[in-house]
């Protein structure tokens, strides 16, 4: 099958799903997860992604000849990361909020937690 260039991926579309969005960004929804977990600041959070993209840049070069020193594509690869990273991170803060502290927050939506009255 032959490469088909376009503005989100450079290899197939089912070859950038399978290791972008199902397996790295499965992996960046755990690292958000893990970081919500230990209290982590989002920046150490985008550090993370930074090498995640790294990774699966190279992966993209090594099983899908695709390229692996192209700015254009580590960018769209790093900011789908960040984006799964963040909701994971998100999803779990929003649990631990209204677990740790139930006598002052409640759970509003998988996201979110508001202030009780």
């Amino acid at each position: 099958m032959e490469n088909q260039n376009t503005f989100l991926w450079e290899v197939t579309a089912w070859e950038f799903l399978f290791v972008t969005v199902a397996l790295a960004g499965g992996a960046a929804y755990l690292t958000g997860r893990a970081a919500a977990r230990a209290w982590v600041p989002k920046a150490q959070l985008v550090v993370y992604m930074i090498l995640l993209a790294a990774a699966t840049r190279f992966i993209h070069f090594a099983l899908f000849r695709g390229t692996l020193l192209t700015l254009h594509y580590y960018i769209v690869d790093f900011v789908i990361l960040l984006v799964i990273a963040f909701i994971g991170m998100r999803v779990t803060r929003a649990k631990q909020m209204s677990r740790q502290y139930s006598f002052k927050y409640a759970r509003n939506g998988p996201l979110g937690w508001t202030e009780k009255l």
